[in-house]
């Protein structure tokens, strides 16, 4: 339960949607300007907002830029019926349980809510 992530993106992309669900929440940073920010590696003018599915992993970022956030639990349905729709509005990517190098997935909020309903549906 208690692993570290792992080097490969789309396993922690997958062990991201399966805890989720398992623990009915995601976790995001937030802090004194609101929740944890950074610009796409993949896109220009992008950002992505980060997500983990576990506490720890979220608080392992805790530090430098965001030394002043804390992990904050997002239920997963409040996480899949408003903040994956808004952020599509908002053209902002989710990030999924990045390393601490801050690698990982960068996907397209709408494909990320297909995923979820994907494993929903099994």
């Amino acid at each position: 339960m208690n692993e570290p992530l792992s080097d490969n993106d789309s396993e922690n992309f997958d062990r991201f949607i399966v805890e989720a669900i398992e623990n009915g929440c995601v976790w995001s940073l937030q802090g004194p300007e609101g929740w944890a920010l950074c610009g796409s590696e993949k896109y220009e003018n992008t950002d992505v907002m980060p997500f983990w599915s576990q506490e720890a992993f979220a608080r392992t970022h805790c530090q430098e830029d965001w030394k002043d956030y804390e992990p904050v639990a997002i239920e997963l349905e409040e996480f899949l019926e408003d903040w994956l729709t808004g952020m599509h509005e908002d053209v902002i990517l989710a990030g999924i349980n990045w390393d601490e190098e801050l690698e990982g997935v960068e996907i397209e909020p709408l494909d990320l809510l297909e995923e979820f309903d994907q494993e929903l549906a099994d």
